[in-house]
């Protein structure tokens, strides 16, 4: 995963995702980066635009945890709720784009 992470980065700030840079990546972590997972990466995403993929992979952010002190009205309940839910939907959805992506 940190190899993703590590080409995504170099998308966001419009970098080449090269082996070298990847691997500087993950040198930077203090992980040891594994040549044959860059190259297979590197290799993969070769034909990938990866700005339209993004675009097409739904983004969301985790649900926060339903707080268990103090008292709800049910009125406050219902609004929470349509946010909540939202937000999971999306985070599959975005997971399920990005793994198409990358195997």
């Amino acid at each position: 995963m940190e190899y993703v992470y590590a080409a995504l980065l170099l998308h966001k700030l419009k970098q080449d995702i090269t082996e070298d840079n990847i691997t500087n990546v993950i040198k930077a972590t203090g992980s040891s980066p594994d040549a044959v997972r860059i190259k297979a990466l590197v290799a993969a995403l070769g034909d990938v635009n990866i700005d339209d993929a993004l675009k097409a992979a739904p983004m969301t952010v985790a649900a926060a945890a339903p707080t268990t002190g103090g008292s709800t009205t049910s009125e406050t309940a219902t609004k929470e709720e349509p946010a909540e839910e939202k937000p999971e939907k999306k985070e599959e959805e975005a997971l399920e784009g990005l793994s198409s992506l990358f195997g």
